[in-house]
């Protein structure tokens, strides 16, 4: 996204290129969005003619930005005689300002031109290009253009008003004018977006947030956010400014569920703003010491969209935490299962260990005692459902081969699971991280029942089943000439023996063997995995090794902040501080937006990370991760009614002041420093 710069409010969201125009795509989702659909996919500016050039912009705030702008090509801009300003935000609906400026000596006329365009395009449909099945109509009144889709009952509208009066036809506006010299002039225009409902009124307008609202009414709810954040002194500015920008997008990235009036945080722009399962539950996981009044509505929404019934098309079991919810036509009519969509294995033992951390920051143990049901069902699914083949692990397979996920790990692209020789697995197949996560699920959730639940017998069978899961794990995927775990197990029990980053979730999990701990640590920061920036999702040296391949040898700043907490606590301190250090400098070539994923090439041969081409920005598990490095570095950890502070603060990084951090003891302040600095920790 280089090229293109967004602004969002929510999972309302406008992605233009750098002049601030839309043209229509179905390579990347540019346009004006809102709960999946497409209300503008053309929004074009001309002035006598002429496309405009940028000459600056200004994108400091997530909602709202500013384009300067000349017509002609850019050798005549050192004699522009004139310039155009478009000022633009988003909250619900869209505005922006138009305003032309005349930089002669004389009374210039000029012809301004707005082209506009509306496709209804559901996201799904700009991945994969479908023709439309319902009907658009385009209708013109004084100063207004209402384009108009209705498939059935599904009914979109896009409304375009100008504040002046325009020449309006059916692909857009024009304004003949005359500017005094050295004057301007200047039009608003709002677009407004419409999601009708059963009873013919925008669905979003009895949410609590819902319609539009202003620029200063957004900077105000964000800032609010922010301040109840603690506060984060310190000696290191990638630091600071990786943080300050983790707080503002995560502001921004927060949108309402038309389901439970609730604001959620969408998982990612542009693909995935909406809730995910796996995402919304990590994201939470990075969250929750400093914003844990951010957690409950997503625990409640994923808890009350909890499988019931066994549903082939929707990978839908009994138990089962959902993988995304859409709103969109294709989801609406069934074309994807998104409605929700359960297909992803590691969602529910994820749920359960989520639920469990946030009581332990928290202390609400109103939460733990009202979802006592939700729990026990997805640990009975863990059990059944889960384990497809009886053999005591989690396996995923998918139930929708015409349109379900084949892989229904975190590293779902087709291609992300495989044999060392490039080689791809049969299904089902049991990555090494589920059972990690199906672990430490059982005994968090032995803790649950034993001390909120009165049930100290299910207790100590879940912790038993847990020891035995360990035994067996350290076994069966263990590769002993290699000295690290398999990827996975195949249908027929052989150990998928691709060396990959998802060891590293093992360390997070517990499930690691104390004695094999060193060698696991050893590979992930060895040179085929870490690059310098930070943990490749696949060894430079396996088959399927690509650098820019999605999962396959990109480096992912969320995966490499688990890894990191997995580091600290198996006692790597050192080893965690270095992520978390590498990370960080990779963050200060983002402009302290760490994007969903980056090239995994060895930092040796370039001076910066190198992009991946069509991560998105801002990603909200990777919005997150500066948090949970800050935790890893400080070493903060809930124990009971004590804060535990064991800092891991990397060379070099200095003074590291934490203030205000919110939970069940109070508000309390950590302070960490380097190791090449002097003084230490403070305790709590």
């Amino acid at each position: 996204m280089k090229d293109l710069v967004s602004i969002l409010d929510g999972n309302t969201f406008l992605v233009s290129d750098r002049a601030g125009d839309i043209e229509p795509s179905y390579d990347f989702p540019t346009g004006l969005f809102s709960f999946d659909t497409r209300f503008l996919s053309s929004w074009v500016l001309k002035i006598n003619g002429e496309r405009l050039h940028t000459l600056s912009m200004d994108d400091r705030e997530s909602y709202r930005t500013k384009f300067f702008l000349a017509p002609g090509e850019p050798t005549h801009y050192l004699d522009a005689k004139a310039s155009v300003i478009r000022s633009r935000s988003i909250g619900g609906s869209f505005e922006e300002e138009l305003t032309v400026l005349n930089h002669s000596g004389k009374q210039v006329e000029f012809t301004v031109r707005l082209e506009i365009g509306s496709d209804f395009a559901d996201l799904f449909e700009i991945k994969h290009a479908r023709q439309k099945q319902g009907r658009t109509t385009v209708s013109v009144t004084d100063n207004e253009l209402r384009f108009t889709y209705r498939r059935e009952a599904f009914h979109r509208e896009t409304v375009v008003a100008s504040s002046m009066p325009a020449q309006v036809d059916a692909s857009g506006m024009t304004f003949d004018i005359r500017v005094d010299a050295k004057g301007e002039w200047t039009t608003r225009l709002c677009v407004s977006t419409v999601v009708y409902g059963a009873r013919g009124e925008d669905i979003r307008a009895t949410l609590p947030f819902g319609g539009g609202r202003s620029a200063d009414v957004i900077r105000v709810e964000q800032q609010e956010l922010i301040d109840r954040a603690p506060k984060l002194g310190c000696d290191c500015e990638p630091l600071a400014g990786a943080y300050r920008c983790s707080l503002n997008d995560l502001a921004a990235l927060r949108y309402e569920s038309i389901t439970l009036g609730v604001r959620l945080i969408a998982a990612g722009l542009p693909w995935f703003m909406t809730l995910f399962g796996r995402d919304s539950i990590f994201t939470s996981l990075q969250v929750v010491p400093f914003l844990p009044e951010l957690i409950p509505p997503t625990i409640l929404m994923l808890a009350g969209l909890q499988g019931h019934r066994v549903d082939d098309f929707r990978d839908e079991e009994p138990g089962k935490i959902l993988h995304e919810l859409r709103y969109g036509e294709t989801a609406g009519f069934e074309e994807q299962p998104h409605s929700p969509y359960y297909g992803s294995a590691d969602s529910t033992p994820l749920f359960i260990i989520l639920i469990d951390e946030y009581e332990r920051w928290t202390g609400d143990s109103a939460l733990i005692r009202r979802l006592e049901p939700q729990v026990r069902a997805a640990l009975e699914w863990i059990d059944t459902y889960g384990d497809l083949l009886g053999t005591g692990y989690l396996w995923y397979q998918t139930r929708n081969p015409s349109s379900g996920l084949q892989n229904q790990c975190w590293k779902d692209s087709w291609d992300a699971i495989s044999y060392a020789d490039g080689q791809l697995p049969g299904f089902p197949r049991a990555t090494c991280e589920l059972q990690g996560y199906a672990y430490d699920a059982k005994i968090r959730a032995a803790r649950l029942a034993r001390t909120f639940w009165n049930d100290p017998e299910f207790a100590d069978r879940l912790e038993r089943e847990a020891a035995d899961l360990k035994q067996r794990f350290n076994h069966d995927f263990w590769i002993a000439e290699r000295g690290y775990y398999a990827l996975a197990l195949d249908a027929d029990g052989r150990q998928v023996d691709a060396l990959t980053s998802n060891i590293g979730h093992l360390l997070w999990s517990g499930i690691v063997d104390e004695s094999r701990a060193g060698k696991v640590v050893g590979h992930l920061l060895g040179p085929r995995l870490f690059s310098g920036w930070g943990v490749r999702t696949l060894a430079e040296d396996q088959g399927r090794y690509n650098p820019i391949g999605y999962h396959v040898g990109t480096v992912w700043p969320f995966d490499n902040s688990i890894i990191a907490w997995g580091l600290w606590r198996y006692g790597y301190r050192a080893e965690a501080g270095l992520i978390c250090d590498a990370m960080l400098a990779a963050s200060r070539h983002f402009g302290g937006r760490l994007p969903e994923a980056f090239a995994g090439y060895a930092r040796d041969l370039t001076d910066y990370p190198v992009e991946y081409p069509t991560a998105c920005s801002p990603q909200a598990w990777s919005t997150g991760t500066p948090l949970l490095l800050l935790r890893v570095m400080l070493g903060l950890e809930p124990q009971g009614e004590h804060l535990i502070i064991d800092p891991a603060v990397p060379p070099g990084m200095g003074r590291i002041e934490l203030l205000d951090i919110p939970g069940r003891w109070g508000r309390v302040d950590a302070l960490g420093r380097s190791r090449d600095s002097q003084g230490g920790a403070t305790d709590s």
